[in-house]
């Protein structure tokens, strides 16, 4: 089962990533600009995703991902993290989240984060 340790750890370990305390709650932000928060007593995450894709994943797959009502109207979409398979995907989650935030010039240093894995 992942834990919140697993999302801080895999967080800061994106460039130019740093933890800031907002909220009540740890936020995750690349080039200042958030990505992931710890909220609910840190069994979940919240994390960008396009609204489009974020309703896909909520309809695919409820026990997993849903809509915090107050993040309803902005890209972002709630994990369980005792729901997911594994790190791997943790991490998957967490960089395609990161790559939404970062500026350009860090995606274009680091083209291989976020990226699906070709295969």
């Amino acid at each position: 089962m992942q834990e919140a340790e697993d999302v801080r750890r895999i967080c800061l370990s994106l460039p130019d990533t740093t933890e800031k305390i907002a909220w009540s709650m740890p936020t995750f932000r690349v080039a200042g600009k958030m990505f992931a928060t710890l909220p609910e007593e840190e069994t979940s995450i919240a994390v960008r995703c396009p609204k489009e894709e974020r309703d896909e994943l909520v309809l695919a797959e409820p026990g997993k991902f849903w809509i915090a009502d107050h993040e309803a109207g902005f890209a972002w979409v709630r994990v369980r993290l005792d729901a997911l398979d594994d790190a791997a995907e943790l991490r998957d989650i967490l960089a395609d989240s990161w790559r939404q935030a970062a500026p350009n010039q860090l995606l274009e240093a680091h083209p291989e984060i976020g990226l699906p894995a070709s295969g």
